[in-house]
């Protein structure tokens, strides 16, 4: 007989008690199956008043390790080699963990990473009024990094914010102190070490726990309405350092030479005191030398002197010839040349030959040439 039909076994899959018009069963039935199935896997006894089956301990157990095993799997995490980790336990500070592989109590602990190696980068621009009195935009970069995570973290709301504000105040402050020129041209250097001092001194009572690497002077410009102005100005300033440069560099060049010059020029004043000694003191020797022949013979050695005087003279100038007699018409001729033909076209010394002649024309002639000194002189006494 089939299971509905009547008189037959209730083989309803459903377990529907009454006829085969009612729905599909609660669903506390399927749970309390379900339950019974567990609590007969594990061994448990049926319990309550209808005579369902409970959950055992040991399904308790099962589900309470599992849990567990999740929760623990869960709290391993790593920190980098450039971070530290903040450990916020139930939202108050803890302590601080090294790079590697940590573990943190799930729920309970929260890690914070910071990057303390890399160098943040954090700009600042605006107008400003310098102290002559002129608007100029400036724009400069502040290089940082942390150095204490928990400072940085908990020692203002946004570190970020704070150091820009303190950027802008710094700036604001040495250029409301500096004069245009000295922003725009020569003084860039002079504004970002100041700036840069500045920024330490606000950012120091904060205790951010940043350090300030380095500080970048971008640019600073003068407002577009006189722009060219003023680079006209920069332009000429950049000439005159150029020409400042060059004169340097010829200073350097010509002065050397004009040391070595000056040393010559001493060298030879030198060597002129010298000679002009040494003559000095022979001209004095052969006077003394002198002075005994001419108090024994005065006019013969005052007329030696004259002659001797004479040859000297001629010895360094051009003897004339001139013929006055004859047809009248002056005819002249080097001495020295005609002395040449004579010679047969050989050059004569100036030698005493010249002087025998003009002792002849003259009517002199020295007797005793033996008695001539062996040295001359230019000292000329006076005739009796």
């Amino acid at each position: 007989m089939a299971w509905n039909e009547p008189g037959g076994n209730n083989n309803d899959p459903w377990k529907n008690k009454g006829g085969r018009d009612q729905g599909p069963p609660d669903l506390d039935d399927i749970f309390k199956n379900l339950f019974a199935k567990l609590g007969f896997l594990s061994g448990g006894k049926k319990s309550g008043p209808s005579g369902g089956n409970g959950i055992g301990g040991i399904g308790i157990s099962l589900i309470a390790g599992i849990a567990v095993v999740v929760w623990a799997l869960s709290g391993f995490y790593t920190i980098n080699e450039a971070e530290r980790g903040v450990v916020l336990r139930f939202g108050q500070f803890s302590h601080t963990v090294e790079p590697g592989l940590q573990w943190k109590p799930t729920f309970v602990d929260t890690v914070i990473p910071i990057d303390i190696q890399t160098i943040n980068t954090l700009p600042a621009s605006g107008s400003m009024l310098t102290e002559d009195e002129n608007v100029v935009r400036v724009e400069m970069e502040v290089q940082y990094k942390v150095f204490e995570p928990y400072k940085y973290r908990f020692s203002v709301t946004d570190p970020n914010e704070s150091l820009r504000q303190a950027m802008d105040s710094a700036i604001r402050y040495v250029v409301g102190h500096s004069k245009m020129d000295d922003v725009l041209t020569s003084g860039r250097e002079v504004t970002r070490q100041q700036v840069w001092q500045e920024l330490e001194s606000i950012i120091e009572p904060y205790d951010m726990g940043i350090e300030v690497v380095d500080l970048n002077f971008k640019d600073a410009r003068p407002p577009e309405q006189v722009k060219d102005a003023f680079d006209d100005a920069i332009s000429a300033q950049e000439d005159e350092q150029r020409f400042i440069r060059e004169a340097e560099a010829y200073a350097r060049e010509i002065e050397p030479r004009a040391r070595g010059q000056v040393n010559r020029m001493a060298e030879e004043a030198e060597a002129y005191k010298q000679r002009a000694i040494l003559e000095a003191q022979g001209e004095v020797a052969r006077f003394e030398e002198l002075l005994p022949q001419y108090v024994a013979a005065p006019d013969v050695t005052r007329q030696r002197i004259y002659l001797e005087t004479l040859e000297d003279v001629y010895s360094q100038s051009t003897k004339i010839v001139v013929d006055t007699e004859g047809s009248g018409n002056m005819m002249y001729l080097p001495l020295d040349k005609l002395l040449q033909q004579q010679s047969g076209r050989q050059p004569l010394p100036q030698s005493r030959n010249t002087i025998e002649g003009l002792r002849n024309n003259t009517g002199v002639v020295d007797q005793n040439p033996n008695t001539r000194p062996s040295t001359r002189s230019n000292f000329r006494p006076g005739r009796n």
